[in-house]
């Protein structure tokens, strides 16, 4: 991830588009994730890592309400991948993901390449908000590791 200093602008203006007050903390985490202009998929772990590697003092609740705060402002994307694991996803327009189950890295997928012929009505007085796509990939050809 790159530098906080480096990133502090871009990730201010990011905040200022959500109308977000930009925090000490929150200017941290979005220079963290915006700052390069690249897209990532973190988990609150991760992101708390890679903070304290860059030297600011920030608590991992802090982290997870602040990355609350950037999904509810549109700024994120949560992805759950199991009932125990969420990444958080800096680009928020419709789009499948690879997940590897060997590494637990979660990637973007090709869009191009999904179809989605048909979705189930939403039940009475309920709409879909949006359609996650997560695809598990196992590697193959690999080596047993336990022998």
């Amino acid at each position: 991830m790159p530098v906080i200093s480096a990133g502090t602008e871009r990730g201010s203006r990011w905040l200022s588009r959500a109308g977000l007050r930009p925090t000490r903390q929150r200017l941290a985490l979005a220079a963290l994730l915006v700052g390069d202009g690249k897209n990532r998929h973190v988990t609150a772990e991760s992101l708390f890592a890679a903070v304290q590697d860059a030297g600011e003092s920030v608590s991992l609740a802090t982290v997870y309400n602040t990355l609350r705060a950037f999904c509810d402002a549109g700024l994120m994307h949560e992805i759950t991948v199991d009932g125990a694991r969420s990444y958080f996803d800096t680009r928020t327009d419709d789009h499948p993901h690879f997940f590897w189950e060997d590494t637990a890295e979660l990637v973007d997928a090709p869009a191009e390449a999904l179809e989605i012929a048909r979705l189930p009505e939403a039940p009475e007085g309920a709409e879909i908000a949006r359609v996650d796509v997560v695809i598990r990939l196992r590697r193959t050809g690999e080596a047993d590791p336990q022998g």
